[in-house]
């Protein structure tokens, strides 16, 4: 989606929401013919347009008048009271049983009084609001002219130069000095958040002696705006680099540009660039590139897409990351006190660096901050500073969050709203964007689709260009999750004000504010959060969120607590709920939840509740319904075909046994977690045929209630191209139930899914084979295949081409006695195929209690062997095999064999092996055991354990980390009385014959010793011998 060309005001999209309601056809055609409710209308059209005109002024001003700031906080709870009536009269209009007309003529005959008191009521406060922005002076002012920021110059102060970018300046000084690009222009982009040091670091490399000498001529030109400006930016590269340009013709003055710098080597560097316009950007650069000598440009810019389009072929963005603590803190010092200085801080210094923790690794905010404090000695001060938030520190003080401020008055007005949003998050917390688009669409915070796109990617959209803009970054734990920087956080809390709260944050419950329509709670083990709302319950009646924060620091996840039965009754426009882990009370759900006609969300997973009210099938807004692990609900509602609008629906780990009838209506489902077959056509397999635009994954249980394959072909599974993920499970069945073979083959070559999947799971299959899709190459996206509890099937199907198949699963093959030469290749014959198993790294096969054989594959080149990229091979419980295994496995790092007792052959050639773990009485071995790569060995068994420690005299294991040794009875020892020297853990279970090293060594690398049942020549145990022993048993 392509964003606004400039920020806009907060309030702007807000109001464009309420412009679409006083648009939508069916409020228009109850509207019509009636005069009077036309101009009431009117009048609220009107006066929305009035302040809207003043809202770019009224945002800008906020910041430094707080009786401005007072007046967008009047003027946005007017809105949201205008947008609950207007939902509330849509909704009614929508789900009103009578005609049209006919709801429609009582509502404009003005029978419903009560209603109509509340529009003219809202009209009159929006006048008034409105009457005081002449008194406010408010004017209507461009959004380009919002943010203010002073350019910026190229001159180095000394306060700019500080540690934690050396690499950083040298890289970049080293592109701009070397020609590696055959004289083509070079454009290097800087990109990272506000504050993190671009612009100083731009200073660094513009002014770096070596560079001075280099370039002829040198340009800094301080962008600074939304609109790429060609010809004002060509211009200002002028005036730094030749004679004066007097014409405003673009043409002119590039030709005047191209001519300044023939035949000189220049350097441009461009500050502050928002615009990712290529076209603009593309005729930017024409002189640049015609007749110059060689020439680099260096860009900073906070956004990743400005950043693409910039840059040159042969260069990559520069990220700045944060600073790490060290780091922040010199830069943090440097500014506090003078480094001339040898007075003994050290007092401060705690304070100091508690400070700097708060600064999160961003030199602004260390600058500024040890600036602040610079000549103030009194711990006092310190501590005041530490026990503040940024963003209440003083414009005058603080230039922290000025500088970020000018990221938010960049984005989109739909932006700002969905940003502002994330301050219900706690600091630090991790988020998921899948969750997070959620929340945003029940909100009403995303602009409804033009180009064909769906409300969810609209909200990945918006994410991802938040992403790019640094007010969300990637999380450390998980490449799924995000979080916002601190600073960012307080950020989104400043723009946020008094709409919404973290209660679980909140000490006083007095301080709390009517105007709060948004609220987040978390779980703990003393129910505090829901004391808190209880308690200012009477000023939440507007309230349209309350969510629920599950994290192990702000609630204790699995404690279940109880809700007050009386809560909901004050929430009543509430369009986001949030009650994850409660224990179910009917009078809640059955009682108050039923007038929730405002609700687009609601979260009751994990909860002990066994029953939906029928009530909610009447909630005709609700887009998201999330039960998951509800293990007690065995029922849904029963007109649950009636939620027109649901669109995710996750019912995982649930008790259901089967689906309610006609899900096949809810045809705008993206998202549905799992469908169980029922027995009967209305709430069959069939009923999947319908919902043609599911994402994700998707699980079909109770397969076997699939009659035959007619059925199965209209489920329609090859029209849902946006899956990704497929389980199709049948359930388990006594061995007296009888099976047609041809039908159960059948249904499942007509459960056929799209090219494109990507993982595939298929449990209890009762056929005695399977269907030839099952393997063919032409699923060239599957990454993940798991076949289990097929106990039917006498023979695997053919995975071995299967392009991008990394990891494999097999169990539960209780008729499968060989594995041929068909599971690596589909017709058993080399012609015209690829190297089988080629993408594979993980393979498993267990429980496979009658496999006996695992046929060779035969290959003249070790380079045309199978699994060429195999990293795991797992093989447990399969008691009857013997052999062989593959021969050679050049990229094999783990072999893990457990139960398989007749399994006697040598293992695979393995060169990269790092773990071996053979447990049972197999007598499988190495060939040639590489001892100098293992890093964990773990054997069982007189022989295994012999043939390793025979090993160990002839190869010292320099890298063994972990050795488990159990059930060897002969007498064996350590080679040279000695422990391998990388050992840390060691673990002897059941060998009473084993010789322990002679304790006179020390052993420092040994963390971790287990000794059970063993060593019955031990006597005595000297402790020092292991000094760095910190676990034993």
């Amino acid at each position: 989606m392509a964003a606004e060309l400039v920020g806009g005001a907060f309030l702007s999209s807000f109001l464009n929401v309420l412009f679409d309601r006083l648009s939508d056809p069916e409020i228009v055609n109850m509207m019509r013919g009636k005069k009077v409710d036309q101009k009431l209308l009117q009048r609220l059209k009107t006066i929305l347009n009035v302040v809207e005109a003043v809202l770019n002024d009224a945002e800008k001003k906020q910041i430094t008048d707080s009786a401005v700031k007072r007046w967008l906080e009047d003027l946005q709870n007017a809105v949201y009271d205008a947008d609950d009536l207007l939902d509330e009269v849509a909704t009614k209009a929508a789900t009103q049983k009578d005609p049209p007309g006919n709801f429609l003529s009582r509502f404009l005959n003005l029978q419903d009084r009560e209603m109509v008191s509340r529009i003219e009521e809202i009209i009159a406060r929006l006048e008034d609001i409105a009457k005081h922005k002449d008194i406010l002076r408010l004017k209507k002012i461009a959004a380009k002219n919002m943010s203010g920021r002073i350019p910026s110059t190229s001159l180095v102060k000394k306060s700019d130069i500080f540690v934690g970018r050396d690499r950083e300046r040298d890289t970049i000084v080293k592109l701009l000095l070397d020609d590696v690009n055959n004289g083509e222009l070079s454009v290097i982009p800087i990109v990272g958040m506000g504050g993190i040091g671009k612009t100083t670091l731009a200073k660094l490399v513009y002014n770096d002696d070596m560079v001075q000498q280099t370039f002829n001529v040198k340009a800094w030109v301080c962008v600074g705006e939304e609109e790429f400006d060609v010809l004002k930016v060509t211009k200002a590269v002028i005036e730094k680099t030749c004679s004066p340009c007097y014409s405003n013709d673009l043409d002119t003055a590039q030709n005047h540009l191209r001519n300044g710098l023939a035949g000189k080597k220049f350097l441009v560097v461009l500050d502050d660039v928002w615009s990712s316009n290529r076209e603009h950007w593309e005729s930017f650069l024409n002189p640049f590139e015609c007749g110059s000598e060689v020439g680099k440009i260096l860009v900073t810019t906070r956004l990743d897409t400005v950043a693409s389009v910039v840059k040159s072929k042969h260069n990559e963005a520069h990220n700045l990351s944060l600073l790490d603590e060290d780091q922040c803190w010199s830069v943090f010092a440097n500014r506090a006190w003078d480094p001339a200085e040898s007075r003994d801080h050290s007092a401060l210094e705690e304070i100091g660096r508690k400070i700097v923790e708060k600064c999160k690794g961003l030199p602004l905010a260390a600058q500024t901050v040890g600036g602040l404090l610079r000549g103030k000695d009194n711990e006092k001060d310190w501590n005041d500073v530490l026990n503040s938030e940024f963003w209440e520190l003083s414009e005058e003080d603080s230039v922290i969050l000025p500088a970020l401020r000018i990221s938010y008055f960049h984005l989109p007005s739909y932006l700002k709203r969905c940003f502002v949003y994330c301050s219900l998050y706690p600091k630090d917390f991790e988020f998921n964007r899948d969750e997070l688009t959620l929340l945003w669409m029940a909100e009403g915070l995303l602009l409804q689709p033009k180009s064909g796109n769906t409300l969810e990617e609209i909200g990945c959209e918006y994410f991802d260009d938040l992403v790019s803009r640094s007010f969300f970054q990637h999380s450390n734990s998980d490449d799924n999750t995000f979080v916002m920087h601190d600073l960012m956080h307080d950020l989104a809390t400043f723009y946020g004000g008094k709409f919404f709260s973290r209660i679980f944050e909140l000490k006083n419950t007095e301080k709390h504010d009517t105007k709060t329509h948004h609220l987040s709670y978390a779980l703990n083990i003393d129910n505090d959060s829901f004391m808190k709302i209880a308690e200012v319950r009477e000023r939440l009646k507007h309230a349209r969120t309350l969510l629920q924060i599950n994290s192990a620091t702000y609630g204790r996840l699995f404690t279940r607590v109880t809700v007050p039965c009386h809560l909901l009754e004050q929430l009543k426009c509430l369009r986001v709920l949030s009650l994850q882990f409660f224990l179910a009370d009917e009078n809640l759900l059955h009682g108050s939840i039923g007038e929730l006609i405002h609700l687009r969300y609601l979260d009751l997973s994990y909860t002990s509740i066994a029953a939906l009210p029928e009530s909610l099938s009447c909630f005709y807004n609700l887009q998201t319904l999330k039960l998951r692990d509800c293990d007690k609900l065995k029922k849904l509602p029963s007109n649950m075909q009636n939620l027109v609008n649901l669109r995710h629906l996750d019912i995982e780990g649930t008790g259901l046994g089967e689906m309610p009838k006609k899900m096949s209506r809810l045809k705008d489902l993206q998202f549905l977690s799992c469908y169980i077959a029922g027995k009967h056509e209305e709430n069959g397999i069939e009923e999947l045929g319908e919902l043609t635009h599911l994402h994700g994954s998707l699980r079909i249980e109770k397969l076997e209630n699939v009659k035959n394959s007619g059925e199965a072909s209209n489920a329609r599974m090859d029209e849902k191209i946006q899956l990704n993920t497929l389980y199709l499970s049948w359930s388990s069945f006594e061995e007296s139930e009888v099976c047609d073979s041809h039908t159960e083959k059948d249904i499942l070559e007509k459960l056929r899914p799209h090219k494109d999947l990507k993982e595939l799971f298929i449990r209890g299959y009762r056929g005695t084979m399977f269907p030839d899709w099952v393997g063919l190459s032409s699923y060239h996206k599957i990454t993940k295949l798991e076949l289990r509890r097929c106990g039917n099937c006498w023979m695997l199907p053919s995975l071995g081409q299967l392009p991008a198949l990394t990891r494999l699963e097999i169990s539960g093959f209780d008729m499968v006695k060989k594995i041929g030469g068909s599971f690596y290749k589909g017709d058993g014959t080399h012609q015209h195929q690829e190297t089988p198993f080629r993408s594979l790294k993980s393979l498993e096969f267990y429980n496979m209690g009658w496999w006996e054989e695992w046929e060779s594959y035969e290959y003249d080149d070790d380079d045309d062997a199978p699994f060429p990229k195999l990293e795991e091979l797992r093989i447990y419980n399969c008691p009857k095999l013997r052999g062989d295994l593959p021969t050679f496995l050049p990229s094999l790092e783990e072999l893990w064999i457990e139960g398989c007792e007749e399994l006697g052959c040598y293992l695979p050639r393995a060169p990269m092996i790092r773990s071996l773990r053979i447990h049972g009485k197999q007598e499988a071995r190495m060939r040639d055991l590489p001892l100098s790569m293992l890093e964990k060995l773990a054997i069982n068994g007189e022989q295994q354990v012999e043939y390793v420690f025979e090993a160990m005299t002839h190869t010292q294991p320099t890298s063994l980390s972990y050795l488990q040794i159990s059930n060897c009875s002969t007498a064996i020892s350590f080679p040279g009385d000695s422990l391998p020297p990388s050992l840390k853990e060691l673990a002897i279970h059941d060998c009473k014959n084993v010789e322990f090293p002679m304790q006179h060594q020390q052993h420092h690398s040994l963390q971790t010793l287990e000794i059970d049942n063993s060593c019955d020549s031990l006597t005595s145990f000297a402790l020092p011998a292991f000094p760095n022993l910190v676990s034993e048993n």
